[in-house]
């Protein structure tokens, strides 16, 4: 790992907490005697810090360079990048990780899925700076309340797989496209998965029952509208 991907393993570990509420950037300023828009440029990706100020944040959040290393798997549990012949392996996790893990741990996977391992590959990317560290595919199952208004796209106890590293809000198959774009959203801490629409810094949620209506989501302090987006749901599978 050389010093640009510290850099970006330590930002997407300081976003992560600022996104469960447990740091902010004025406290980390306290923290660090850092200010306040230093340190937001560096968390939207807009500059790096010196070694010293890395320094700083590491010892003020009490984290060391193994803290930021994707844990090895056990034996029989394969890492996320492993492909086995034609098949690739995703782990399915449980919302929160979704959510705001950037690396799967072997104690957060429920079990791996195979899915075509062509199909993964062929997925774009688009993502900020800040995602590019996150391990990218993660899937996760729906509640009967998880799928509420999205029926019958979604069924209870559906699986999908979640593209971590498409937080855009650029059409994925072109701007010709009139297909709805679907994703894992992060809504009030809880993961939602809806049609979402860009407009005027806000997320317009929509479901898939045209008589429910829209929801508006703003990003609160320090967020983009991108960071909202825990990815787009790149396969859907009602029945496992």
């Amino acid at each position: 790992m050389n010093f640009s991907q510290l850099q970006e393993r330590v930002r997407a570990e300081l976003l992560r907490r600022i996104s469960r509420g447990t740091l902010s950037v004025s406290l980390l300023a306290r923290q660090t005697g850092l200010g306040q828009p230093h340190l937001s440029n560096f968390l939207h990706g807009r500059r790096q810090l010196s070694l010293t100020a890395l320094d700083k944040l590491l010892r003020a959040q009490q984290l060391v360079i193994t803290d930021l290393l994707p844990s090895a798997r056990g034996r029989g549990s394969p890492l996320l990048s492993e492909q086995i012949g034609e098949v690739g392996q995703v782990p399915l996790v449980s919302h929160s990780v979704a959510l705001f893990e950037p690396y799967v741990r072997a104690t957060s996977v429920q079990r791996m899925l195979e899915f075509p391992a062509e199909t993964l590959r062929s997925l774009r990317p688009r993502c900020t700076p800040a995602r590019r560290q996150w391990e990218r595919f993660v899937a996760v199952r729906l509640s009967a309340l998880d799928v509420f208004g999205m029926e019958p796209l979604l069924l209870p106890e559906a699986v999908l797989v979640l593209d971590r590293h498409y937080n855009s809000f650029a059409p994925y198959r072109g701007a010709t496209s009139t297909l709805p774009h679907l994703y894992a959203v992060r809504n009030h801490q809880r993961l939602c998965i809806r049609y979402v629409d860009f407009l005027a810094s806000r997320l317009f949620l929509r479901t898939h029952q045209p008589d429910i209506p829209a929801e508006l989501l703003e990003p609160v302090g320090e967020e983009t509208p991108n960071d909202l987006l825990s990815g787009r749901v790149a396969l859907i599978v009602n029945e496992l």
